[in-house]
């Protein structure tokens, strides 16, 4: 699967943004997606990941209650609606992508490595 992340840009704190990641390629397939972000001269953390179906989703504590994670199979598209954002919230955003190997679709992962496909990232700017 390719990955295509978009909606990035600045935005005044207290703001809200909302990044696409739209899939294409052997979408029929179930994969499980995760948002994550990296800042500057900081590691890759985990932002939101979400099941096949939507019916599991998993929230990063830092982001919990502001941030909110959604899924259009029929459009290949997974969103992060991101709300209340902060100046802490400045990074470079990623998806990223992961068939699912057992019969099973409703997981969710939150580590890098349990991840295969990566989407360029979309930078969001939070000003202050």
């Amino acid at each position: 699967v390719q990955l295509q992340a978009s909606g990035g840009g600045l935005v005044q704190a207290g703001g809200s943004l909302r990044l696409s990641c739209a899939a294409s390629g052997r979408t029929s397939s179930p994969y499980m997606l995760g948002w994550f972000r990296q800042a500057p001269g900081k590691e890759r953390e985990f932002v939101a990941g979400i099941s096949w179906s939507g019916a599991g989703s998993f929230i990063a504590v830092s982001v919990r209650g502001r941030f909110t994670i959604s899924r259009d199979n029929a459009k290949n598209t997974v969103y992060l609606q991101m709300n209340v954002l902060k100046p802490e919230d400045t990074a470079a955003y990623f998806c990223a992508a992961k068939y699912y190997t057992g019969p099973y679709y409703y997981a969710t992962a939150s580590e890098p490595n349990e991840y295969v496909y990566w989407g360029q990232g979309t930078l969001v700017t939070v000003s202050s």
